[in-house]
């Protein structure tokens, strides 16, 4: 069910939100021990939320655009009075004082939070299986991983346990997961939603963004949570258009690029490759142009972004000290011994392994050699970005070089779990609008997903081209059993 169904549904009075509301908590509470997407639900406060809307329906009062959907909220991003544990011992216990700038702006529009969802410990991770609240599954297959680092929020959008969800996309957290999961996962462009509430992983990376079943959803997401923020000296003072507006229109000489570099690469999965190929005749037969274009330094990204987000994260992560807030050791005999137990006790093996990296990259005698040469590739995958904007209206690549993987397969090799983010990791760099959707499966059922990389604030054109190509594929039909 997308937005537009439900809006039907609850306006013909065919269901109130709040049997709604009790659908979906019966859903969450008999199935989701066997996908384990939710750290914490909101039910109570959910209830109240949907016997808002209901009384504004039974008074025939105008009702906010989101009204009565559903949405979970990634556990990252602060919401007041809840939970906002970052799947971390280091936060466990801890309630956010204050809401984030995007979920206020969803509870405002008439969106009810039905509460946080499971990932990578810190948002550090490429399958949600570093969670101290356990591992997340794939309703597609619940032996394996669901991606990562929002891989509860796309496990609960595809098993049905909400409508949408808000993850966060730091090096693909949103797209990677969208595509293991078989949904719809939309990274705007950086500086377009506001990132106050988000717990920082890599300050110039992090931004927030929406999973959806259906592109259509996610424009009306994006739409809802974009535009300036006073709290935030880094979101975009520019007009937010209406991204529905957009959609429907025809791409009849749309120029879609192929990053040569992405379809030659010798890590990507034959039956992914065939499959966006595939996708990408559907988009000839649509009326769009295919343009092959090189990006020469696109494949160095996942170097480039093991660099810069590590950096990032040792400097953002160095505020849990155990003085403040969140974990403290109870056994210490100074301040330096309590602040480097609490720090080593209360981080997983993965967020220490980051700010080692991180921490080294910056240090005095290497900043020069690691950090800052980091930072000139950087330019250059924006400069060929460029270049190829000049040729083509948007890009097409895979979105992850293989499909979903079993849980475990990359315990001890940290190294060939990062190379699942290579083909997202770009975009970030170079602060790019993406999305991730649905074009096909593997021999084993498992989803595809293809992405489309838009030119800085041209998000409406690659939900549009997105849209287009959902509705003639038709690929979102066909949902997970478990």
């Amino acid at each position: 069910m997308n937005f537009s169904s439900l809006r039907n549904e609850i306006k013909n009075k065919n269901v109130s939100v709040k049997e709604l509301i009790n659908d979906i908590f019966l859903k969450i509470e008999s199935k989701d021990s066997v996908i384990n997407s939710y750290i914490c639900t909101t039910k109570d406060n959910a209830i109240l939320q949907a016997e808002h809307i209901d009384n504004l329906i039974q008074n025939e009062e105008i009702l906010p655009p989101l009204a009565g959907i559903p949405i979970a909220i990634k556990d990252n991003i602060c919401t007041k009075g809840v939970f906002t544990t970052c799947a971390s011992k280091m936060l466990k216990n801890f309630v956010a004082p204050y809401e984030s700038t995007a979920s206020s702006k969803l509870w405002s529009s008439g969106a009810i939070c039905l509460g946080k969802t499971n990932l990578d410990e810190f948002a550090m991770g490429s399958s949600t299986e570093t969670s101290i609240f356990g591992t997340t599954s794939n309703p597609w297959d619940i032996k394996r991983v669901p991606g990562g680092s929002s891989g509860g929020s796309a496990a609960s959008v595809a098993a049905g346990f909400c409508l949408a969800a808000i993850g966060s996309d730091t090096g693909g957290s949103i797209r990677q997961p969208a595509s293991f999961c078989g949904v719809v996962g939309l990274k705007p462009t950086y500086g377009r939603v506001s990132r106050w509430g988000l717990v920082a992983f890599a300050s110039s990376l992090d931004q927030i963004g929406p999973i959806t079943n259906t592109v259509s959803d996610a424009a009306e997401i994006l739409y809802s949570i974009s535009g300036k923020d006073p709290f935030d000296s880094t979101c975009l003072d520019k007009p937010v258009p209406n991204y529905l507006n957009d959609l429907n229109k025809s791409i009849k000489n749309l120029k879609i690029g192929l990053i040569k570099e992405c379809f030659e690469h010798p890590g990507l999965n034959s039956e992914v490759k065939e499959s966006v190929l595939y996708a990408v005749e559907r988009f000839k037969t649509l009326g769009a142009k295919i343009i092959d274009v090189e990006c020469p330094r696109f494949n160095d990204g996942i170097a480039t972004y093991y660099v810069i987000a590590p950096s990032e994260a040792s400097a953002n992560l160095a505020r849990y000290d155990g003085v403040k807030y969140g974990y403290r050791t109870d056994e210490c005999s100074n301040l330096l011994d309590m602040t480097s137990k609490s720090r080593a006790e209360g981080f997983g093996d993965e967020v220490q392994r980051r700010i080692l990296i991180g921490t080294y990259a910056l240090s005095a005698g290497y900043s020069d050699a690691y950090y800052k040469k980091a930072q000139k590739v950087r330019t250059l995958i924006r400069n060929d970005f460029d270049n190829a904007f000049k040729k083509v209206d948007i890009l097409l690549t895979p979105t992850c070089p293989t499909t979903a993987f079993l849980k475990g397969d990359f315990a001890n090799d940290p190294l060939s779990m990062y190379l699942s983010d290579l083909l997202t990791v770009p975009a970030n760099l170079a602060g790019l609008p993406a999305i991730s959707i649905p074009c096909g499966f593997d021999s084993k059922g498992l989803p595809i997903g293809l992405q489309l990389i838009g030119n800085v604030l041209e998000e409406h054109k690659i939900l549009n081209a997105a849209n287009i190509f959902e509705i003639d594929a038709q690929v979102i039909k066909k949902r997970p059993i478990f």
